[in-house]
Protein backbone atom coordinates (compact mmCIF):
# COMPACT_ATOMS: atom_id res chain seq x y z
CA UNK A 1 0.00 0.00 0.00
CA UNK A 2 1.63 3.12 -0.83
CA UNK A 3 0.23 6.38 0.88
CA UNK A 4 1.97 9.38 -1.14
CA UNK A 5 -0.45 12.75 -0.84
CA UNK A 6 -4.48 10.97 0.13
CA UNK A 7 -6.48 12.72 -2.62
CA UNK A 8 -9.77 11.14 -3.84
CA UNK A 9 -8.36 10.83 -7.77
CA UNK A 10 -6.14 8.58 -6.22
CA UNK A 11 -7.69 6.25 -3.92
CA UNK A 12 -10.73 4.63 -4.32
CA UNK A 13 -11.47 4.16 -0.49
CA UNK A 14 -9.60 6.20 1.97
CA UNK A 15 -10.48 6.42 5.62
CA UNK A 16 -8.61 7.72 8.85
CA UNK A 17 -9.37 6.44 12.40
CA UNK A 18 -12.43 4.37 11.81
CA UNK A 19 -13.91 3.51 15.27
CA UNK A 20 -16.85 0.74 15.45
CA UNK A 21 -18.10 -0.91 18.86
CA UNK A 22 -20.92 -3.70 19.56
CA UNK A 23 -21.31 -3.19 23.20
CA UNK A 24 -17.84 -3.90 24.68
CA UNK A 25 -16.26 -5.55 22.02
CA UNK A 26 -14.11 -2.75 20.18
CA UNK A 27 -13.97 -4.23 16.82
CA UNK A 28 -12.82 -0.97 14.89
CA UNK A 29 -10.03 0.63 17.10
CA UNK A 30 -8.95 3.35 14.54
CA UNK A 31 -8.71 2.01 10.95
CA UNK A 32 -6.75 3.64 8.14
CA UNK A 33 -6.98 2.40 4.70
CA UNK A 34 -5.87 3.83 1.42
CA UNK A 35 -7.49 1.36 -1.38
CA UNK A 36 -5.35 2.25 -4.74
CA UNK A 37 -8.42 2.93 -7.80
CA UNK A 38 -7.85 0.18 -9.85
CA UNK A 39 -6.03 -2.04 -7.94
CA UNK A 40 -7.40 -5.25 -5.85
CA UNK A 41 -6.95 -4.47 -1.87
CA UNK A 42 -7.07 -7.76 0.36
CA UNK A 43 -7.92 -7.14 3.76
CA UNK A 44 -6.61 -10.15 5.26
CA UNK A 45 -6.48 -10.68 9.52
CA UNK A 46 -7.18 -13.68 11.96
CA UNK A 47 -11.11 -14.76 12.91
CA UNK A 48 -12.55 -11.38 14.79
CA UNK A 49 -9.54 -8.80 13.91
CA UNK A 50 -12.32 -6.42 12.47
CA UNK A 51 -12.49 -7.59 8.61
CA UNK A 52 -15.75 -7.96 7.80
CA UNK A 53 -17.13 -4.92 10.31
CA UNK A 54 -14.87 -2.94 8.22
CA UNK A 55 -16.65 -3.81 4.88
CA UNK A 56 -19.92 -3.22 6.56
CA UNK A 57 -19.09 0.10 7.49
CA UNK A 58 -17.33 1.22 3.94
CA UNK A 59 -20.59 -0.10 2.23
CA UNK A 60 -22.68 2.18 4.70
CA UNK A 61 -23.90 -1.20 6.36
CA UNK A 62 -23.03 0.30 9.48
CA UNK A 63 -22.47 3.82 10.61
CA UNK A 64 -19.15 4.28 12.20
CA UNK A 65 -18.62 5.51 15.84
CA UNK A 66 -15.80 7.68 15.26
CA UNK A 67 -13.53 8.62 11.91
CA UNK A 68 -13.93 9.38 8.70
CA UNK A 69 -13.62 8.08 5.38
CA UNK A 70 -14.29 8.57 1.73
CA UNK A 71 -15.49 5.79 -1.06
CA UNK A 72 -14.90 6.52 -4.46
CA UNK A 73 -15.15 10.02 -3.64
CA UNK A 74 -18.00 10.27 -1.61
CA UNK A 75 -18.39 11.18 2.06
CA UNK A 76 -19.03 7.95 3.80
CA UNK A 77 -21.86 9.55 6.49
CA UNK A 78 -22.23 13.04 5.02
CA UNK A 79 -22.99 11.14 1.22
CA UNK A 80 -24.01 7.79 2.11
CA UNK A 81 -26.77 7.75 -0.15
CA UNK A 82 -23.68 8.46 -3.08
CA UNK A 83 -21.82 5.73 -1.77
CA UNK A 84 -24.26 2.83 -2.36
CA UNK A 85 -24.70 4.85 -5.70
CA UNK A 86 -21.05 3.76 -6.52
CA UNK A 87 -20.65 0.64 -4.73
CA UNK A 88 -21.25 -3.22 -4.97
CA UNK A 89 -21.19 -6.02 -2.54
CA UNK A 90 -21.24 -9.63 -2.63
CA UNK A 91 -20.84 -10.98 0.58
CA UNK A 92 -20.34 -14.97 2.01
CA UNK A 93 -23.71 -16.06 0.95
CA UNK A 94 -26.03 -15.64 -2.18
CA UNK A 95 -28.46 -13.41 -2.05
CA UNK A 96 -29.99 -13.95 -5.56
CA UNK A 97 -33.66 -15.52 -5.41
CA UNK A 98 -34.19 -18.87 -5.71
CA UNK A 99 -37.54 -18.98 -7.00
CA UNK A 100 -36.13 -16.94 -10.39
CA UNK A 101 -34.09 -18.35 -13.11
CA UNK A 102 -30.55 -16.96 -13.15
CA UNK A 103 -31.72 -14.68 -16.53
CA UNK A 104 -34.90 -13.46 -14.30
CA UNK A 105 -32.56 -12.70 -11.44
CA UNK A 106 -30.32 -10.46 -13.31
CA UNK A 107 -32.94 -9.16 -15.34
CA UNK A 108 -34.61 -7.71 -12.10
CA UNK A 109 -31.80 -6.59 -10.64
CA UNK A 110 -30.96 -4.19 -14.03
CA UNK A 111 -34.29 -3.34 -13.76
CA UNK A 112 -34.19 -1.91 -9.93
CA UNK A 113 -30.98 -0.27 -10.82
CA UNK A 114 -32.75 1.21 -14.09
CA UNK A 115 -30.04 -0.21 -16.77
CA UNK A 116 -30.84 0.35 -19.92
CA UNK A 117 -31.40 -3.07 -21.93
CA UNK A 118 -31.80 -4.75 -19.46
CA UNK A 119 -32.16 -7.93 -21.26
CA UNK A 120 -28.65 -7.64 -22.31
CA UNK A 121 -27.25 -6.65 -19.73
CA UNK A 122 -28.28 -9.90 -18.00
CA UNK A 123 -27.34 -11.32 -21.45
CA UNK A 124 -24.22 -10.18 -21.07
CA UNK A 125 -23.40 -10.96 -17.63
CA UNK A 126 -24.65 -14.81 -17.95
CA UNK A 127 -21.85 -15.35 -20.70
CA UNK A 128 -19.15 -14.03 -18.85
CA UNK A 129 -19.84 -16.27 -15.81
CA UNK A 130 -20.60 -18.97 -18.04
CA UNK A 131 -23.96 -19.69 -16.69
CA UNK A 132 -25.74 -19.23 -20.36
CA UNK A 133 -26.74 -22.75 -20.66
CA UNK A 134 -28.14 -22.35 -17.43
CA UNK A 135 -29.64 -19.81 -17.76
CA UNK A 136 -33.67 -20.50 -17.85
CA UNK A 137 -33.22 -22.83 -14.60
CA UNK A 138 -34.79 -22.02 -11.17
CA UNK A 139 -31.81 -20.91 -9.24
CA UNK A 140 -32.62 -22.96 -6.47
CA UNK A 141 -31.20 -26.11 -8.88
CA UNK A 142 -28.17 -24.03 -9.17
CA UNK A 143 -24.93 -25.70 -7.24
CA UNK A 144 -23.06 -23.42 -4.54
CA UNK A 145 -20.35 -21.92 -7.02
CA UNK A 146 -23.23 -21.36 -9.88
CA UNK A 147 -25.49 -19.50 -7.31
CA UNK A 148 -22.52 -17.47 -6.36
CA UNK A 149 -20.87 -16.58 -9.56
CA UNK A 150 -24.67 -15.64 -10.15
CA UNK A 151 -24.53 -13.35 -7.08
CA UNK A 152 -21.16 -11.88 -8.12
CA UNK A 153 -22.82 -11.03 -11.67
CA UNK A 154 -26.29 -9.28 -9.82
CA UNK A 155 -23.84 -7.45 -8.08
CA UNK A 156 -21.89 -6.49 -11.33
CA UNK A 157 -25.05 -5.18 -13.41
CA UNK A 158 -24.32 -1.34 -12.39
CA UNK A 159 -20.87 -1.40 -13.47
CA UNK A 160 -19.76 -0.62 -9.52
CA UNK A 161 -16.73 1.88 -9.68
CA UNK A 162 -15.57 -0.26 -6.57
CA UNK A 163 -16.78 -3.67 -5.53
CA UNK A 164 -16.71 -5.31 -2.06
CA UNK A 165 -15.99 -8.82 -1.84
CA UNK A 166 -16.30 -10.06 1.82
CA UNK A 167 -15.30 -14.01 1.39
CA UNK A 168 -16.65 -14.55 -2.00
CA UNK A 169 -15.44 -18.31 -2.59
CA UNK A 170 -15.88 -19.85 1.25
CA UNK A 171 -17.07 -23.36 0.76
CA UNK A 172 -16.77 -23.56 -3.16
CA UNK A 173 -14.95 -26.40 -4.66
CA UNK A 174 -11.57 -25.42 -6.61
CA UNK A 175 -13.13 -24.93 -9.91
CA UNK A 176 -15.76 -22.27 -8.60
CA UNK A 177 -12.99 -20.82 -6.98
CA UNK A 178 -10.88 -20.31 -10.20
CA UNK A 179 -13.77 -19.33 -11.84
CA UNK A 180 -14.18 -15.87 -9.43
CA UNK A 181 -11.01 -15.26 -9.55
CA UNK A 182 -10.80 -15.15 -13.34
CA UNK A 183 -13.92 -12.98 -12.61
CA UNK A 184 -12.06 -10.73 -10.29
CA UNK A 185 -8.98 -9.97 -12.04
CA UNK A 186 -10.95 -9.30 -15.37
CA UNK A 187 -12.77 -6.88 -13.02
CA UNK A 188 -9.53 -4.93 -12.10
CA UNK A 189 -8.46 -5.01 -15.65
CA UNK A 190 -11.51 -3.06 -16.45
CA UNK A 191 -10.93 -0.41 -14.11
CA UNK A 192 -12.78 -1.73 -11.11
CA UNK A 193 -11.38 -1.47 -7.70
CA UNK A 194 -11.74 -4.40 -5.38
CA UNK A 195 -11.85 -4.81 -2.02
CA UNK A 196 -11.87 -8.34 -1.00
CA UNK A 197 -11.53 -10.14 2.34
CA UNK A 198 -10.40 -14.10 2.31
CA UNK A 199 -9.68 -16.85 4.22
CA UNK A 200 -7.51 -18.43 1.58
CA UNK A 201 -4.78 -16.85 1.62
CA UNK A 202 -2.66 -17.93 -1.67
CA UNK A 203 -6.17 -16.34 -2.92
CA UNK A 204 -4.75 -13.29 -1.98
CA UNK A 205 -0.92 -14.22 -3.26
CA UNK A 206 -2.11 -14.18 -6.67
CA UNK A 207 -5.12 -11.77 -6.39
CA UNK A 208 -4.01 -9.01 -4.83
CA UNK A 209 -2.13 -5.68 -5.80
CA UNK A 210 -2.27 -4.60 -1.72
CA UNK A 211 -2.74 -6.24 1.14
CA UNK A 212 -3.94 -4.50 4.61
CA UNK A 213 -3.27 -6.86 7.52
CA UNK A 214 -5.87 -6.01 10.09
CA UNK A 215 -5.14 -7.21 13.52
CA UNK A 216 -7.67 -5.90 16.33
CA UNK A 217 -9.44 -3.63 14.45
CA UNK A 218 -5.95 -1.72 13.15
CA UNK A 219 -4.13 -1.98 10.01
CA UNK A 220 -1.14 -3.32 11.21
CA UNK A 221 1.01 -3.88 8.26
CA UNK A 222 0.38 -2.77 4.37
CA UNK A 223 2.17 -3.48 1.55
CA UNK A 224 2.31 -5.74 -1.99
CA UNK A 225 2.54 -10.06 -0.90
CA UNK A 226 6.19 -9.49 -1.90
CA UNK A 227 6.69 -6.64 0.45
CA UNK A 228 5.14 -8.11 3.36
CA UNK A 229 7.09 -11.54 2.42
CA UNK A 230 10.25 -9.87 2.87
CA UNK A 231 9.57 -8.61 6.32
CA UNK A 232 9.65 -11.84 7.88
CA UNK A 233 12.71 -13.74 5.86
CA UNK A 234 12.47 -16.80 4.16
CA UNK A 235 10.89 -20.17 4.82
CA UNK A 236 13.26 -23.63 5.92
CA UNK A 237 10.96 -26.72 5.12
CA UNK A 238 11.92 -30.35 5.45
CA UNK A 239 9.74 -33.40 4.15
CA UNK A 240 10.64 -36.73 6.11
CA UNK A 241 10.25 -40.44 5.21
CA UNK A 242 8.80 -41.56 8.44
CA UNK A 243 6.71 -39.30 10.27
CA UNK A 244 7.82 -40.15 13.55
CA UNK A 245 10.49 -38.07 12.72
CA UNK A 246 9.00 -34.49 12.78
CA UNK A 247 9.87 -33.55 16.21
CA UNK A 248 13.48 -33.90 15.54
CA UNK A 249 13.18 -32.02 12.10
CA UNK A 250 11.07 -29.37 13.71
CA UNK A 251 14.23 -29.47 16.99
CA UNK A 252 16.43 -28.47 14.29
CA UNK A 253 14.61 -26.30 12.47
CA UNK A 254 13.89 -24.69 16.09
CA UNK A 255 17.60 -24.30 16.71
CA UNK A 256 18.32 -23.02 13.50
CA UNK A 257 15.90 -20.37 12.86
CA UNK A 258 15.07 -19.63 16.22
CA UNK A 259 11.00 -19.32 15.31
CA UNK A 260 8.43 -21.51 16.13
CA UNK A 261 8.23 -24.71 13.51
CA UNK A 262 5.03 -25.69 11.65
CA UNK A 263 3.76 -28.94 10.68
CA UNK A 264 1.84 -30.30 7.87
CA UNK A 265 1.43 -33.35 9.16
CA UNK A 266 -0.24 -34.79 5.78
CA UNK A 267 3.17 -34.17 3.53
CA UNK A 268 5.19 -35.38 6.87
CA UNK A 269 6.55 -31.92 6.37
CA UNK A 270 7.99 -28.89 9.24
CA UNK A 271 8.74 -25.53 8.34
CA UNK A 272 10.00 -22.71 10.15
CA UNK A 273 10.74 -18.67 8.98
CA UNK A 274 13.86 -17.80 9.25
CA UNK A 275 15.92 -14.18 9.28
CA UNK A 276 18.94 -15.47 8.87
CA UNK A 277 20.69 -14.90 5.43
CA UNK A 278 23.55 -17.40 5.87
CA UNK A 279 21.88 -20.54 6.32
CA UNK A 280 22.07 -22.36 2.97
CA UNK A 281 20.53 -25.33 2.37
CA UNK A 282 23.53 -27.62 2.12
CA UNK A 283 23.88 -26.96 6.04
CA UNK A 284 20.17 -27.21 7.08
CA UNK A 285 20.46 -30.96 4.93
CA UNK A 286 23.68 -31.60 6.42
CA UNK A 287 22.75 -30.49 10.79
CA UNK A 288 18.77 -32.95 9.66
CA UNK A 289 21.40 -35.43 8.59
CA UNK A 290 23.39 -34.91 12.14
CA UNK A 291 20.34 -35.85 13.58
CA UNK A 292 19.37 -39.01 12.10
CA UNK A 293 16.48 -37.38 10.29
CA UNK A 294 14.86 -39.14 7.21
CA UNK A 295 14.59 -37.05 4.89
CA UNK A 296 12.83 -37.14 1.53
CA UNK A 297 13.34 -33.76 0.76
CA UNK A 298 14.09 -30.09 1.92
CA UNK A 299 14.08 -26.39 0.48
CA UNK A 300 14.51 -22.89 1.94
CA UNK A 301 12.73 -20.37 -0.45
CA UNK A 302 10.20 -17.57 -0.35
CA UNK A 303 7.68 -17.52 3.16
CA UNK A 304 3.81 -17.92 2.54
CA UNK A 305 1.19 -15.57 3.59
CA UNK A 306 0.58 -18.15 6.05
CA UNK A 307 4.05 -17.23 7.69
CA UNK A 308 3.57 -13.35 7.39
CA UNK A 309 0.58 -13.78 9.57
CA UNK A 310 2.02 -15.86 12.44
CA UNK A 311 5.25 -13.76 12.63
CA UNK A 312 3.50 -10.11 12.23
CA UNK A 313 0.41 -11.11 14.15
CA UNK A 314 1.40 -13.80 16.35
CA UNK A 315 -2.44 -15.40 14.55
CA UNK A 316 -3.44 -18.28 12.60
CA UNK A 317 -5.37 -16.15 9.97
Amino acid sequence: MRYGRPTTTTYAVLSEGLEKRFGEVHALRGLDLAVRQGSVCGLLGPNGAGKTTAVHVLTTLLRPDAGSARVAGHDLVRDAAAVRRAIAVTGQYASVDGDLTGRENLRLFARLHRVRGPNDRAAELLDRFGLTEAADRRAATYSGGMRRRLDLAASLVRRPEVLFLDEPTTGLDPVSRSRIRDAIRELAADGTTVLLTTQYLEEADRLADDIVLIDRGRAERTGSPAELKALVGRTAEAVVADPDALPKAAAVLDRLTGAEPRFDHERNTVGAVTMDPTLTLPRLVRELDAAGVPLLDASIGSPTLDDVFLRLTGSAP
